[in-house]
């Protein structure tokens, strides 16, 4: 029985390496890289007036604001630059057409007062910085209004899916305004806001967004999985979960709050070694109990109980729920001074990333246990593959992750 468990495991492994390599091999080394995140920060000028500081990612605006596509004058230079990594000739190729890019910009986003456009001009040189290892350009806007207002909206088309070369762009506010102060989350679905705003509408924009984020992340549900099918009673899963969520709120918040600052190139390798560490596990536990028909755990244990091996996960799960918290910080990507509106936004959207981890962890754990219970094989074949493919996927990213592929 021995041989027949660990066959099992070893072809588990090969049939779903196989559909790995054949529909994620060439696949991004960021399990995030279909979207992209723009960063704006809105502020009260002088009479009148409004600065914008904008954050965007270098490659998108010049492939997005060249007027001809690849015959454009900013396509070329701002492509060479970019694939020579020389932030000096990218801000260069930036400032040479200055006009392209605020024409794209003010096409895309605008602010009004009381339903009257204002009118952007560039402030300054365009700077080059670099957010999670990716260039970012930096560009400072003065918007015009015709008049002084007690409220404005904000609108971002940054980057749409229509132009084809990225998809579900989120756009993140941050601004004090109109003696207000705040956040909000812009996408594709929630395009504007407004600095009138409810709370309750600020709020859900930030749900969503936690909401979004998990679904979108296929490293976080992959670690998800990993964690399912690795436990074997409800109180395993239920302690892995809370582990896993205690220590992602606490980095999360931190990082978030600006208390905690890890690059991403150190970050992102780390989520996907856990990925593969802890699906990893799994396979190593299936294997060590191989005369075991099941891999579900003897009963007769307490319900709360866990052995010294079921503790050590705990751990581990622990420490890598850290790391996954920096990873979603790093994609909400603000860097707002502390304020009580900015603490409620954040834990927001918290709360959405957990209500969509407790969705799947609800859907798919009943199922894989009542196979598990009424077909102890092909519960162990489940497992073993789940297992299988979520840890060769994370050592795929991390090699991608580590080498910058």
């Amino acid at each position: 029985m021995l041989g027949h468990i660990r066959r099992t495991v070893v072809v588990a492994v090969v049939a779903f390496a196989a559909t790995v390599l054949t529909f994620f091999g060439g696949g991004a080394a960021f399990a995030h890289g279909f979207s992209s995140t723009v960063y704006a920060k809105i502020s009260a000028g002088d009479e009148g007036h409004i600065r914008t500081e904008l954050e965007l990612e270098y490659d998108l605006l010049v492939v997005s604001a060249a007027d001809s596509g690849d015959d454009d004058p900013l396509f070329k230079v701002g492509t060479a630059a970019f694939e020579a990594g020389d932030p000096g000739a990218q801000a260069t190729a930036l400032n040479t057409h200055a006009p392209t890019v605020l024409r794209y910009v003010a096409d895309r986003l605008s602010v009004t007062a009381k339903d009257a456009p204002c009118r952007p001009t560039q402030v300054g040189d365009a700077a080059i910085g670099a957010r999670d290892g990716v260039p970012y350009a930096r560009l400072l806007f003065d918007w015009t209004c015709p008049e002084r207002v007690a409220e404005h909206e904000v609108r971002s088309r940054l980057f749409p899916d229509d132009e084809a070369y990225v998809k579900d762009t989120k756009t993140i506010v941050t601004y004090r305004l109109d003696g207000r102060s705040g956040s909000a989350a812009l996408d594709a679905a929630n395009p504007s806001f407004s600095t009138a705003q409810t709370a309750y509408q600020r709020f859900g924009e930030f749900f969503l967004l936690g909401a979004e984020h998990l679904l979108s992340g296929i490293d976080h549900i992959l670690f998800l999985l990993a964690l399912i099918a690795g436990s074997r009673r409800l109180r395993e899963i239920v302690l892995a979960a809370t582990s896993f969520t205690l220590a992602h709120s606490v980095t999360f918040l931190l990082a978030a709050l600006g208390l905690v600052d890890v690059p991403g190139r150190i970050v992102e390798p780390v989520i996907a070694l856990s990925i593969a560490v802890v699906a990893g596990w799994h396979l190593w536990g299936l294997w060590r109990r191989g005369a075991h028909a099941t891999d579900l755990e003897p009963a007769g244990r307490g319900h709360l109980s866990l052995d010294r091996r079921g503790w050590i996960r705990l751990g581990v799960v622990f420490c890598f729920g850290l790391v996954h918290g920096l990873g979603f910080a790093g994609a909400l990507g603000i860097d707002e001074a502390w304020s009580w509106t900015l603490l409620w936004s954040l834990l927001v959207f918290n709360v959405g990333i957990e209500v969509v981890q407790l969705a799947i962890i609800a859907a798919i754990f009943p199922l894989l246990f009542v196979l598990r219970r009424r077909a102890p094989k092909a519960g162990l074949w489940a497992t073993g593959v789940v297992s299988a493919g979520v840890s060769i996927m994370g050592l795929i990213w991390f090699v991608q992750r580590v080498f910058g592929s």
